[in-house]
């Protein structure tokens, strides 16, 4: 799924980041990888949210949120 689709309060696992080169590698660069876990915080209708990345909060555009995959993570 995208993560535009995601739901607030849920934790979910990057799978990939279909971005280009240069906003692919700023990302990662902030910890956003393959593998990473996210929570959801806040999210507008348009897509646009905000997460938080390893006990940081980002806010991404709902460009960018469209295109990246996650996966749901398994309650525990």
């Amino acid at each position: 799924m995208r993560l535009k689709e995601a739901t607030i309060g849920i934790e979910y696992v990057v799978s990939r980041l279909d971005l280009g080169e240069h906003l692919k590698d700023r990302l990662q660069s902030l910890g956003m990888i393959a593998g990473t876990q996210i929570e959801v915080l806040h999210k507008k209708r348009n897509g646009t949210m905000v997460i938080d990345l390893r006990g940081t909060r980002f806010a991404l555009g709902s460009h960018i949120t469209n295109k990246i995959e996650v996966t749901a993570c398994q309650e525990r």
